[in-house]
């Protein structure tokens, strides 16, 4: 199996991977850069096909936290983990101090926390074997909340762009995904007046936001040919491709999934089409920035944490008005301003 040589890899400073005979524990550790400070990012359980998806996987997740906590000025590298295993069958407490005790071995070098399959009370049993984590109960807490507002705020930016206004009266949304995340997303949506258009492979997350959000509910594949001003990918990455492209008929894409484009030259294809996409790692940071503010000197405040959510829509201002005057896809200028912030300094 290559790595090296993979473009993902892009120069990670450490690759780890990690294995526990008692516990079952197999996992991947990706640190990709430390200049700005140490690699912070979630851990995620997934049952991967082969090692090799999830080396893939892990490494792509890894490079864009160190662009996401630059964008987001945190003082935070970038990093991510990975273990393997369906979490339906193999979560125990002996697994997850397992991969404390592999956390600790890297010395503070990458801070853990919560992503796919991975809870904070799975977080709270890593931190039995290790401090190199991040996202506590009692401290930052759940950061599901506010990367819903700060996913929120950035289709406000997305619509003030291309249309001069954010109101959302009459504005229609296709949210694929219902996760914590998502469901927190359409309720802002729908408060404001969206109207909502929702799938998921869970029958109950569906029931839920049609429930409380008067949503219409569409089949996992039909939620690309909806007649819809906004696209928003809230599960796993890679649902702007090839196939989905074409089907498309929303001009703004901006959801909180990550990974969105399944390929970078997709982030043309779509700036030709006319639609308007917001980078993943810039419109989904709420999280991570809520989980710097645990480290504060002054300690957590809930408060702070959301003003610094709300310059995601700053960010992204910013990021579509260079990519019209560059005539350069969205995506490749929010990778351009990470570069600046790495290279020049918070």
């Amino acid at each position: 199996m290559a790595v090296f040589n993979r473009v993902e890899f892009d120069n990670h400073e450490q690759v780890v991977f990690c294995s526990d005979e008692e516990s079952g524990l197999k996992a991947i550790i990706a640190v990709h850069n430390t200049k700005l400070g140490p690699a912070v990012g979630g851990c995620r359980m997934w049952d991967y096909a082969n090692d090799e998806d999830a080396v893939y996987d892990v490494l792509r997740l890894s490079k864009g936290m160190t662009y996401k906590n630059a964008v987001a000025r945190l003082p935070f590298g970038g990093g991510k983990s990975v273990i393997i295993g369906n979490a339906k069958e193999i979560k125990s407490e002996q697994l997850f101090r397992a991969f404390g005790r592999q956390l600790e071995r890297l010395n503070g070098s990458y801070y853990s926390a919560e992503d796919v399959n991975i809870t904070c009370a799975d977080v709270a049993i890593m931190n039995k074997e290790t401090n190199y984590v991040l996202g506590l109960e009692g401290k930052s807490g759940n950061p599901s909340p506010f990367t819903a507002y700060g996913t929120f705020l950035g289709i406000k930016a997305a619509l003030q762009h291309q249309r001069g206004h954010q109101d959302f009266s009459g504005i229609k949304v296709a949210v694929q995904g219902l996760g914590a995340v998502a469901y927190g997303l359409c309720k802002h949506l729908a408060d404001a007046g969206a109207e909502l258009f929702v799938t998921d492979i869970n029958q109950a997350a569906i029931d839920r936001v049609v429930s409380d959000f008067g949503a219409t509910a569409v089949g996992i594949d039909d939620i690309y040919d909806l007649d819809v001003d906004v696209y928003a990918p809230c599960a796993l990455g890679a649902t702007v491709n090839d196939l989905t492209i074409p089907r498309l008929k929303a001009t703004i894409i901006a959801g909180c999934a990550n990974n969105q484009l399944a390929e970078s030259r997709h982030g043309e294809v779509i700036r030709e089409k006319g639609i308007l996409y917001a980078p993943d790692y810039v419109i989904n940071a709420g999280g991570i920035i809520n989980v710097y503010y645990e480290t504060a000197p002054e300690g957590y405040s809930s408060d702070a944490s959301n003003k610094h959510v709300e310059g995601i829509f700053n960010t992204l201002t910013e990021i579509f008005a260079r990519s019209e005057k560059e005539q350069k896809s969205t995506h490749l200028i929010a990778d351009e301003l990470a570069q600046e912030i790495i290279k020049n300094g918070l």
